[in-house]
């Protein structure tokens, strides 16, 4: 069922650049740049265990990373997309190593002062020399190459998805082999795991630094399809709508992560929907009910929900890693 559900989801995926105007397009690559920072924290919180509400940060350092490599230095924007992972690693690295000593609770109140310092860094004296201060960094997007009939958005969003495929790939292995089986350990059984030799500081720094990885990621593809980075634009305010995809999705699933970037993005516009006086009352009692429906998430209650209707109740309920 797992494997149907990601055929039909990427067919569907490929066929949305040729049948939406611009702009729909546009939302739905967002949702696509959601989704790769949704898979860092999945990793994170859903397999590792570790808390973050502050992965704006990370998506802030990939933003400017990319974009003053575009900008000063004349890089490819192609080129320079993985040095918006690399800073984005590092800095989670870096960040993940003293953190360890902290518990849940303080983890969250230390990963939301990393979110909220990291903007007026960007902008305060001598930053703002290099990341524009708070007037920010305006870059040019390439169209598509070798004359391809198609438009900006068009291009952008065949090439996010691509890069959310992969990402997707390579964070579903790490979920599924040594790294991923060592973290879990160190979630449900910590003490076992640190008996049976696991480097409690390796592994857990590694996980920050990939979830870094993948929000420095989404960052620096955020800033281009925007052709523009500002300060004020990775507020906490980013930091905990991720985290709310991450769970509403399904926090250790890799297709969660795909539900979530489409909950982040479409969610607050559902409610503006229903009201639009009092969309933000709306949305956090749209956000209760999805939780109340499926409290492990859209994608597991979905799988749920398909096992009753189809009679398979016997049938163990797809892996979380799927």
């Amino acid at each position: 069922m797992v494997r149907v559900q990601t055929a039909l989801g990427l067919l569907i995926a490929l066929t949305l650049p040729f049948v939406l105007e611009d702009y729909d397009l546009y939302r739905f690559t967002d949702a696509i740049v959601f989704a790769i920072a949704i898979l860092g924290l999945n990793l994170l919180t859903g397999i590792s265990g570790q808390f973050s509400i502050g992965h704006s940060a990370f998506f802030a350092i990939g933003a400017y990373t990319v974009a003053m490599l575009t900008t000063e230095w004349g890089m490819s924007p192609y080129l320079a997309l993985p040095f918006g992972a690399v800073s984005g690693f590092v800095f989670g690295f870096l960040f993940g190593w003293p953190a360890l000593r902290f518990s849940t609770v303080h983890l969250a109140l230390a990963t939301w002062g990393l979110a909220l310092v990291v903007p007026r860094i960007l902008k305060a004296p001598p930053f703002d020399q290099f990341t524009g201060g708070v007037q920010g960094i305006y870059l040019d997007r390439p169209g598509a190459p070798f004359g391809l009939p198609l438009s900006d958005d068009q291009w952008w969003y065949l090439v996010s998805l691509l890069i959310v495929v992969l990402a997707a790939f390579l964070i579903g292995n790490l979920m599924q082999g040594r790294i991923g089986r060592a973290l879990r350990a160190l979630r449900d059984h910590p003490d076992a795991a640190k008996t049976m030799g696991i480097n409690v500081a390796l592994f857990r720094t590694t996980a920050f630094g990939v979830s870094g990885a993948a929000a420095g990621l989404a960052g620096g593809l955020a800033g281009l399809l925007a052709d523009f980075v500002a300060p004020d634009t990775y507020t906490i305010f980013l930091g905990i709508a991720l985290l709310i995809g991450a769970v509403a999705g399904g926090i250790d699933t890799l297709r969660g992560a795909f539900v979530g970037g489409l909950i982040v993005e479409f969610l607050p516009d559902a409610a503006g929907a229903i009201s639009k006086t009092v969309s933000f009352p709306v949305y956090g009692l749209l956000l209760i009910a999805l939780v109340m429906l499926m409290p492990h998430g859209v994608v597991p209650g979905l799988d749920r929900l398909w096992q009753r209707l189809s009679g398979d109740r016997g049938k163990r309920v797809p892996p979380p890693l799927s």
